[in-house]
């Protein structure tokens, strides 16, 4: 089990950072989180500082243009209506796919018939450098297996929930 401080640059601007007082934390090999970033950990201990950058292809991919699509309006209907509200540029909308699959699009345009939405993750295509101070390491626990996602909220299986709707974690990593 790893606990780290880190910031997440991206094109200059701090695009991410853990919480001051709430390393992240995060059971090593376990596919949490991006395999070059837990790579760039290995054998380091308490206090190690580390910098390193992650291209697209080792961070969240490429922007893939397939993956954004022009869907129409009526599929945002709630109770009969279209959910106006919530249809803006840059808003992100958890949604489903046809076998189930949920993922978040983020609104890229609004029309009068039609939204274009765009399920990349929004890191892709990024190049992402980060700066990480090791906070602490030590023997994982059972507990530690139970499928927290590691952000600190208390949720299991990242991805299953929101951050910030009743969460203070900063994002899942």
């Amino acid at each position: 089990m790893v606990a780290v401080n880190y910031t997440l640059t991206v094109d200059g601007q701090v695009a991410d950072k853990n919480p001051e007082g709430k390393p992240l934390e995060f059971v090593c090999g376990a596919g949490m989180l991006l395999p070059k970033f837990e790579g760039a950990l290995i054998g380091k201990e308490p206090g190690d500082k580390v910098a390193f950058t992650l291209e697209p292809k080792d961070g969240y991919g490429e922007v893939v243009a397939e993956a954004v699509v022009e869907l129409p309006k009526t599929i945002f209907m709630i109770d009969g209506k279209i959910a106006e509200e919530i249809l803006f540029v840059g808003n992100i909308v958890p949604m489903s796919d046809a076998e189930g699959h949920r993922m978040n699009g983020i609104i890229r345009e609004v029309k009068d018939e039609t939204v274009t939405m765009d399920f990349n993750h929004p890191m892709a295509g990024k190049t992402l450098n980060f700066e990480v101070e090791v906070v602490s390491v030590r023997d994982v626990t059972p507990e530690d297996l139970q499928g927290s996602c590691g952000c600190g909220c208390g949720e299991s299986g990242c991805g299953e929930h929101e951050c910030g709707e009743g969460c203070d974690c900063g994002g899942c990593h």
